[in-house]
């Protein structure tokens, strides 16, 4: 008889807000290097509204080819500019 394999895949939380959150550090990045949003939207080819955006983290989803172009412009990488925050454990929040 066969041992039953675990499933190594968690079940997704019914409510979104447990899955974590990402973080763009767009607005960390700009302050570190005394970078313009306007000096970026120019070098980036991209609306400042849509900078804007990402450096308040008011992005529902992240565009690859937009993230390419900010890692370019700042020279940095992708790490750097974007971060998962995994939810608290539910023994962490008591």
């Amino acid at each position: 008889m066969r041992n039953k394999k675990e499933n190594p895949l968690r079940q997704l939380p019914v409510n979104s807000s447990d899955h974590g959150e990402i973080r763009i550090h767009l607005k960390e990045i700009l302050e570190e290097r005394d970078i313009s949003l306007n000096q970026l939207s120019f070098r980036a080819e991209m609306q400042r509204t849509q900078l804007r955006n990402y450096r308040d983290n008011k992005i529902q989803r992240l565009d690859i080819d937009i993230l390419k172009r900010l890692c370019y412009v700042l020279d940095c990488d992708l790490h750097d500019l974007i971060e998962y925050i995994p939810a608290e454990d539910s023994s962490e929040r008591q």
